[in-house]
């Protein structure tokens, strides 16, 4: 690996300095919470839809991805190919109605405000322990971008672990402190582009060195065959239909996803929408069919060059840039690294603060806070949470993917239900919500402390059918809402 470099190490300061500077520029805009928190709902089709991108992926797309492809091949394909179904299908369902009922349901900036005022819970009961569950869930989420950040400093500057998570988590607290929501989207935007261009371009390369795309398959063939199957894993044994099943059924995460979701309620424009949605899935397309090539391109050169040790495949990408570009254009892709780091733990930071700060702090303790107060106890939540992320993440036997699997799965089971049925379904309640959120919350928990038999499958989706039924059963057990919900979702539904 390349050590104390200083041409990498040049090209992330002046990468870092770039970012810091799009932060202190924001920061001049943000004036109130709805600026800090949302942006001011100002964004363009290309901001939102790379925002959303790059907040989504995270560092998993170019370490956790490209390391489950080196470990399985083509079976990888199950869980891109479900990730990109549910890009689609989130923005084709969920976007231009979240943004529309948002603004209907009293401006709500989060989405736990927008739960308690959707259905008028004037007990605030249901903002309260959906912002529970967020803090519970973004701490790991949270922690995973931090273990991918302390990857990336131990592999290419040879830090220790710990400083390298410390040097990490600081990069990203510091414009997510300043700028708010509008220096995360602008600076996701960068970001979205970089990781892109790196996930297409280092395979390209890599390839050439195989005879190009065509050399690529026979000498995985000759190497090991079940590599080439999406139906076997890598050792022959056939996938289960719980095996296709958990790595399909990430794409359900996305309908619960806070860090994501907050992007469609910011788009200035439902019009922009369609726009918006091509610009994500193409790029959600190109990105996840990068880091499968680098994945699969590194089984033969890993095997090729190191006999066939690599040790951590999740630091996959890594091990190719070092080998083959020279020290200013690696440094360059491995930004795209940092990018996919910061691009999701300050969306994540920045939600999970708006969580303390709105639905917490000014629902609980404060609520004749007022703006400036709520966005400065934001902030500190920002920094208040970066460190308890920062203590999950010492431990470098963490596995970026093992991290994203555990959050991705309570978010898309705690809020995936109740937000799409607020949505679409009339009748549903307050008290159905309330136990959809609990009840999948709650099952993916527990069902992530058992194991074997039907217990190895995904969390999600367990914890999506009884939410599911959970919001039903209940709704319908305890009536209609209010005539005053209900003609709410009649204005809602009339401007769509």
């Amino acid at each position: 690996m390349v050590e104390n470099n200083v041409a990498i190490i040049g090209t992330f300061i002046v990468y870092l300095i770039l970012m810091l500077a799009i932060g202190v520029y924001a920061y001049k805009r943000t004036s109130d919470s709805a600026d800090y928190f949302l942006g001011g709902r100002s964004l363009g089709p290309w901001p939102a839809a790379l925002s959303a991108g790059a907040s989504d992926m995270s560092g998993w797309l170019l370490l956790g991805l490209p390391g489950y492809a080196f470990a399985s091949g083509m079976e990888s394909l199950w869980l891109a190919g479900g990730l990109l179904a549910g890009t689609w299908l989130n923005w084709l369902l969920v976007a231009k109605r979240l943004r529309t009922y948002s603004i209907e349901a009293d401006n709500a900036l989060t989405l736990p405000e927008f739960f308690s005022n959707r259905f008028e819970d004037h007990s605030k009961a249901l903002q309260v322990i959906s912002a529970f569950f967020i803090l519970l869930f973004f701490l790991f989420y949270t922690s995973s971008g931090l273990v991918a950040g302390g990857k990336l400093f131990e592999t290419v500057f040879g830090l220790d672990y710990t400083w390298a998570v410390i040097i990490g988590t600081v990069c990203v607290v510091s414009y997510t402190l300043f700028g708010g929501f509008l220096a995360v989207s602008w600076t996701d935007l960068v970001q979205g582009l970089l990781m892109a261009a790196a996930l297409m371009l280092v395979p390209v390369i890599a390839l050439q060195d195989l005879g190009g795309f065509g050399g690529l398959m026979p000498a995985l063939e000759a190497k090991n065959p079940e590599l080439l199957t999406i139906w076997n894993d890598s050792k022959g044994e056939p996938l289960t239909w719980i095996a296709i099943v958990s790595l399909v059924a990430w794409g359900l995460g996305y309908f619960g996803q806070p860090h994501i979701l907050a992007r469609f309620a910011a788009v200035r424009d439902n019009s922009e929408m369609p726009t918006a949605r091509r610009i994500a899935v193409i790029w959600s397309a190109l990105s996840m069919a990068g880091a499968v090539l680098v994945g699969l391109v590194g089984i033969l050169y890993v095997d090729n060059t190191l006999g066939g040790n690599l040790g951590d495949g999740e630091k996959i990408f890594m091990v190719l840039v070092n080998a083959m570009f020279n020290p200013v254009i690696a440094g360059i892709l491995l930004a795209a690294i940092l990018a996919a780091i910061m691009s999701t733990a300050d969306s994540q930071l920045l939600v999970s603060s708006s969580a303390l700060a709105e639905d917490f702090y000014k629902q609980v303790f404060r609520k004749d806070a007022s703006a400036k107060e709520v966005v400065m106890v934001g902030r500190f939540a920002v920094i208040a949470l970066s460190v308890v992320a920062l203590v999950l993440a010492m431990n470098p036997e963490s596995s970026v993917l093992g991290l994203v699997s555990y959050a991705w799965a309570g978010f898309g089971a705690a809020f995936g239900p109740t937000l799409i049925l607020s949505l679409y379904w009339k009748n549903m309640n307050r008290l159905g919500a309330l136990a959809g959120v609990i009840v999948g919350g709650v099952t993916v928990v527990v069902w992530k402390q058992i194991s074997g038999g039907i217990f190895d499958i995904y969390e999600i989706v367990p914890g999506i059918i009884f939410a599911t039924v959970a919001i039903v059963v209940v709704s319908i057990m305890t009536g209609a809402p209010a005539k005053s919900v209900q003609q709410r979702f009649e204005q809602y539904s009339s401007k769509l």
